[in-house]
């Protein structure tokens, strides 16, 4: 059975756990381990599906069709690992599971109780599966003291027993305000932080502090003495500009060689080793993000713009192309509910254009204008599901001249999410970027196109289907006469890494140059 890693949060939300997780995920990979991540999440819905991005972030869809929380995007762009359903759990599962064992009778009549019947079902889930790696690190979600997060914090406390301590770890993310005026880090929301999790049952063993300033060995020691830990075992998590830093950040502030020193995982020949991988991986991406070679614009358009986690896996894509062409990408966010001619003059300014699927998109037309302008002007451009759907309907609008065009409805069906094969057809540009005529893309959801519809845009000879489902259904369009104009149905940029940036972005950048 693995090593157990439990992340949890303290002080307030927003602290960076999911990043956390995936950094020593990628830290603990260096070293040569395998590794597992699971995510707890205590609101109750079923999945993330239904929350709005406004509130909650982007919807991360994964390979096989689960619709999860945004940290599972952090968890595979860091360590290249494809999670699963069977990684992510929220509350809304774990009392549906319940409810459905005890409708069939497996509980023989007994009454449901969060103790044992719910924190039984939770502490199955973060064993089942880790036998075949060497660690399990669990994020548990929210911030310790929320009443939704409770039954989480104590089935944490059970395995922790159940496991012993040679087989798990606490790891609790905290926060450290620093007073401008008195001039200092504060330790006292994270005391209190600590002593709310102490009363729960749970000592955590590594203190992991955000801060925007460095920690002294003083509030180390203080909050080594106050806290319960060892002072060597509190990490500072210094904020980063880029958070491709973090990993190595982290090795230097000595968080994965206390993890591996707890569960007596250490050597000076491996600390060296360890040192040599991490700076050879993360340090040629530092250096990329750090010294680009050029400098490029990118207008991304969408509603969600004052809220950039609803376009976290977007963004990321984005940079990871920066990365792998050595250049630095400035992303310019344009509202379409924005006046016309404004939005129009500032995407004047830059060097590429992204239409990303906007479930609060209102204003077509606006749109539609901003897609004329990218196809008239040869505008490097890139449509990505509501992308999709919209330079469809604006080419047939304003070059076929279809007067009553029939809008693409969206198939929700749950077959169509996920990874799924697709060919590409040859002598088109899709395929000189891919350089195959198989890929296999990331899907959420499927816009349907009319057969008219269809058949009108097969017999053009400037715009074609450039690539196409198994079964036939079109997975995305390019424009002949101009060099950079395609739009997919599917998400490539969830499939995206800073080691290995997404084909599609990777050649949008480089049209930009």
């Amino acid at each position: 059975m693995s090593y157990f890693i439990f992340i949890t949060g303290g002080v307030m939300s927003s602290l960076g756990k999911g990043i956390a997780a995936a950094s020593l995920g990628a830290l603990l990979q260096a070293r040569g381990y395998t590794i597992r991540m699971k995510k707890l999440d205590p609101y109750i819905n079923i999945n993330p599906g239904t929350l709005s991005p406004h509130k909650h972030g982007e919807v991360f869809v994964m390979k096989d069709g689960c619709e999860a929380d945004l940290d599972f995007g952090h968890y595979e762009r860091f360590t290249g690992i494809t999670c699963s359903e069977s990684d992510s759990l929220t509350t809304g599962k774990v009392y549906n599971k319940v409810r459905i064992k005890e409708q069939s009778g497996e509980y023989f009549g007994s009454d449901i109780q969060v103790i044992p019947h719910i924190t039984n079902e939770i502490k199955n889930f973060i064993i089942k599966g880790s036998e075949d790696v060497d660690f399990t690190i669990c994020e548990i979600g929210g911030t310790i003291g929320d009443i939704e997060g409770l039954p989480y914090i104590e089935s944490l406390r059970q395995l922790s027993i159940e496991l012993g301590k040679h087989k798990s770890i606490c790891i609790h993310l905290t926060f450290l305000p620093y007073i401008k005026t008195a001039g200092e880090l504060k330790t006292k929301p994270t005391q209190h932080s600590v002593k709310q999790l102490q009363s729960m049952g749970v000592q955590p063993d590594i203190l992991l502090c955000r801060t925007e300033r460095d920690i002294n060995n003083d509030i180390k020691n203080k909050l080594a003495m106050f806290c319960n830990v060892k002072s060597k075992n509190v990490i500072s998590a210094l904020d980063a500009d880029n958070i491709y830093l973090i990993p190595e950040q982290y090795h230097n502030a000595g968080l994965d060689k206390q993890v591996c020193e707890h569960f007596g995982l250490i050597s000076e020949t491996a600390e060296k080793t360890a040192s040599k991988m991490i700076q050879s991986r993360w340090g040629t991406i530092k250096n990329s993000i750090n010294f680009p070679e050029k400098t490029t614009k990118i207008a991304i358009i969408g509603n969600y713009q004052e809220f950039k986690d609803a376009y976290l896996s977007l963004s990321q894509a984005v940079l990871h192309a920066g990365i792998a062409n050595k250049v630095k990408v400035d992303i310019l966010w344009i509202n379409p509910e924005d006046d016309l001619d404004k939005n129009l003059h500032h995407i004047s300014t830059t060097s590429g254009i992204i239409v990303p699927e906007d479930v609060s998109m209102n204003n077509n037309e606006n749109m539609f204008s901003i897609i004329k302008y990218a196809r008239e002007n040869k505008k490097p451009f890139l449509g990505i599901g509501l992308g999709f759907k919209l330079t469809i309907e604006e080419y047939c609008k304003n070059v076929l001249d279809i007067k009553d065009l029939p809008p693409l409805m969206k198939d929700e069906s749950k077959n169509h999410k996920g990874n799924y094969d697709c060919h590409v057809n040859p002598n088109t540009l899709t395929y000189n970027i891919y350089k195959s005529d198989n890929i296999t893309e990331r899907h959420k959801n499927i816009y349907v196109i009319d057969s008219n519809i269809y058949n009108t845009i097969k017999e053009n000879q400037n715009i074609i289907f450039s690539c196409f489902s198994v079964d036939k259904r079109p997975e995305s369009i390019e424009l002949k006469d101009h060099p950079f104009f395609i739009a997919t149905q599917f998400f490539p940029e969830f499939q995206s890494t800073p080691f290995a940036a997404h084909p599609l972005f990777c050649a949008l950048i480089k049209a930009t140059l």
